[in-house]
Order: C-alpha cells, then structure tokens, then sequence
C-alpha cells in the first residue's frame, strides 16, 4: 500500500486527533481505514468486511471524532458491540483517540448498575458504547435520548445482525431521525447477515479488504500431527519448552474444562473463557493472562469474540473450527498491528489435517507441517 498518512483518513484533522496520531507510532493508515474514511466523513451508510487486527475500530472512530460537535452535549454517536470485552475496548480507544477534544463518552453494558450508566448519562457523553440489549432499556426508560444521534456503529455485526439481536437492532435504529448513518464492521460477514444489514441501510457503499491487502506483521502458520489423545501432552510439552503468551481455541466448553483441569495438573497455569463464564471469572482470567500470570488462556470461539490481546504471541488450535473464516478469524488475533510477528499453531489427527490443507487452500495462506523433537519445534525431514 502506498505511504498514505492521517490526513488522507481525515482531511484539516483537528490537532487532537493529529497529536493522537503522533503517538500512535503508526507509520500510516490501514487499508480499511484509507477506503471507508471519505463515505463515513461524507455521512454515507457503510458495511465494511476486513479481517481481524487490520484496524477496523479505528477506521470508524477517527472520522466520527472528527465530526463530533463537543460544544453540543447530546449523544451524536452510539455504537453497538455484541460484549462486555469488545465495549470496554472500543471505549478505551475513544479516550485514547480524543485526549484534550472536550469529547466524552460512556460505556452502557447489560449486567452493570443501571443506576451509574444513567449517572453517566446525565453527564452528558457525546459518544456511547454499548451492548444491545441495556441501551434499548435505557432508551425505553428515556434515560437515552437518540434524536440527535448522527450515526449508528455495528462493531463486528456478524454477531449483532443474528436473530436474537435483530430486532432490539432494529429498534435501537429506529429511535433515530431517518436521515442518522448507519456504519457496519465486521471481519467476516455471510450473504444473510449482509441482506440483513441491507434491509436497515440507505443504499450503503460495500467495502471488503482481504487478508492479501492487510499490510501487517507477518504471522507463521505452522502445525503438528498428533492422536487426538495426545494433544494435551503435546500442548504441555511446547509450553513447556516455548515462551509463549497463548490464545489456545478449543470446540466446546466441555472439552475446555478437560483441558483446563489436566493443565491445572501439570502445573500449567491457564485461565478459561466460555458462555458459562462468570463475568468476574472471566475478568480476572484476562487480567491474569495480560499481566503474564497465566501462560494460556483457553477459550470458545464464542467467549473469544471482541478479545484484544496486545502482544499475543500465538494462537494454538487444539480442535479446527468448522468453518474456514472462524479459522482464520482465530488466527487473526495473533501478529496484530503493532507487533512484530505472530504464529498459528494447529495440533491436529490425521482427518484433521486434510481439513486444515482444505483451509489453507480457501484461504490462500502457507501452513507448514513441523514435528516436535526433544522439546524443539523442527521441520520435517
């Protein structure tokens, strides 16, 4: 991609975007970033598909911060994510990105007090975070007023636009004057959920950038053969041996909690994410594993939506996901903007192994059968 810089997102960037910029670090902008900033800035509706870790959040955020109006203390901006992680992290780079702009914002999450989201509403955030289902609540007590909202964000709308969220979605967008845009992120979106999206939009502008237009750290995508019941051994003898920082993907909770039990055995620390997850369980798992407390951390495809993890060294595939995107989105995880490098390890049988070449066909990517010997990971003689 060419050397493309700040301005080329947002045109006469205000000088707090352009001092977030500075110390960003980033040398230029994504490639998603550079293709959707002049329809958002224009007010134009965008579904946006690029893969994980190429910059989505901030391919909306900075043109939407530019456009906000600090002196006008109504929520202009609101932007729907599927959980409390995902939240959390779209919030923590709406403060970064607008240091000194008198730009404020809110988190609004399903299971938190309600009486101290409102006590935050009352302050009156220009910009709000939030699940689905606690900012239709808030807007049904009119504790949420959307008639100045300009835009609406459906951050990883795969998750969003399904029917258990279509119709508080719907909902949510028709609060809003019909004029509002509606922006629509996602890494991987199916023909349904796109038709979903199309049936909410004003003739949107469509934006895919693929994993070939994503200029990041390089990741490596290696993989091991092994009985399904040596697995675990296997996965212990490269912990043991590797120094790694590990998302380790597994099917299904049960499986999970196998998995977790026996590394608790070997002296492994690992925490655990699943639907079944409490949600102080799950923060502390994460905080222990950001903080190098825990080595792994083990988790369902489910429980892994929205998670950034700055630094991850490597994501582990204990069981292939059924499906080619859910593999890569996986993967993606890793080797993010940012870092240097990231590697893909798949632990796989036999079957699995034509399943993964199947993938790596699909997906156009290397993967590289290895083999472990006393400890080391080497090639294939």
């Amino acid at each position: 991609m060419e050397n493309f810089t700040l301005q080329d997102i947002v045109a006469d960037a205000k000088p707090f975007l352009q001092s977030a910029w500075n110390k960003s670090g980033f040398e230029k902008p994504t490639a998603i970033q550079v293709k959707t900033a002049a329809f958002i800035t224009e007010g134009k509706d965008v579904i946006a598909e690029s893969p994980t870790g190429s910059g989505k959040t901030l391919a909306y955020l900075m043109p939407l911060l530019q456009r906000i109006d600090h002196n006008k203390k109504d929520v202009q901006v609101v932007v729907l994510a599927s959980s409390h992680e995902l939240v959390m992290q779209i919030n923590q780079e709406v403060q970064s990105w607008s240091q000194d702009s008198g730009i404020s914002s809110a988190t609004l999450i399903g299971g938190a007090n309600v009486k101290r989201q409102i006590d935050k509403l009352k302050k009156k955030p220009q910009l709000v975070v939030g699940t689905p289902g606690r900012i239709q609540e808030l807007i049904n007590q009119k504790k949420l007023k959307m008639h100045n909202v300009k835009t609406i964000v459906l951050d990883e709308a795969d998750q969003l636009l399904v029917p258990e969220h279509l119709s508080t979605i719907q909902q949510i967008i028709k609060s809003t004057l019909s004029d509002r845009q509606l922006l629509l992120f996602s890494a991987t979106l199916s023909g349904v959920i796109e038709n979903n999206a199309k049936g909410i939009m004003n003739d949107p502008e469509i934006i895919r950038v693929s994993a070939k237009d994503v200029d990041r750290p390089v990741t490596d995508y290696i993989y091991f053969v092994s009985e399904a019941r040596d697995k675990i051994e296997f996965l212990r003898k490269l912990v043991r041996n590797h120094d790694m920082k590990a998302l380790v993907f597994v099917r299904d909770i049960n499986t999970l909690s196998v998995l977790a039990e026996k590394l608790d055995y070997m002296g492994i620390a690992s925490g655990v994410l699943h639907s079944d997850t409490k949600k102080q369980e799950r923060e502390k798992s994460i905080k222990e594993f950001r903080e190098g407390k825990s080595e792994l951390l083990l988790a369902t495809d489910v429980a892994a939506r929205g998670l950034d993890i700055p630094d991850l060294s490597h994501v582990i595939h204990m069981d292939l996901p059924l499906e080619s995107n859910q593999y890569i989105h996986r993967s993606g995880r890793t080797g993010r903007l940012g870092s240097t490098t990231g590697t893909v390890i798949s632990i796989v049988t036999v079957a699995e192994e034509r399943e993964l070449k199947k993938f790596a066909r699909k997906l156009d990517i290397t993967v590289i059968k290895k083999e472990l010997s006393r400890g080391n990971i080497i090639d294939i003689k």
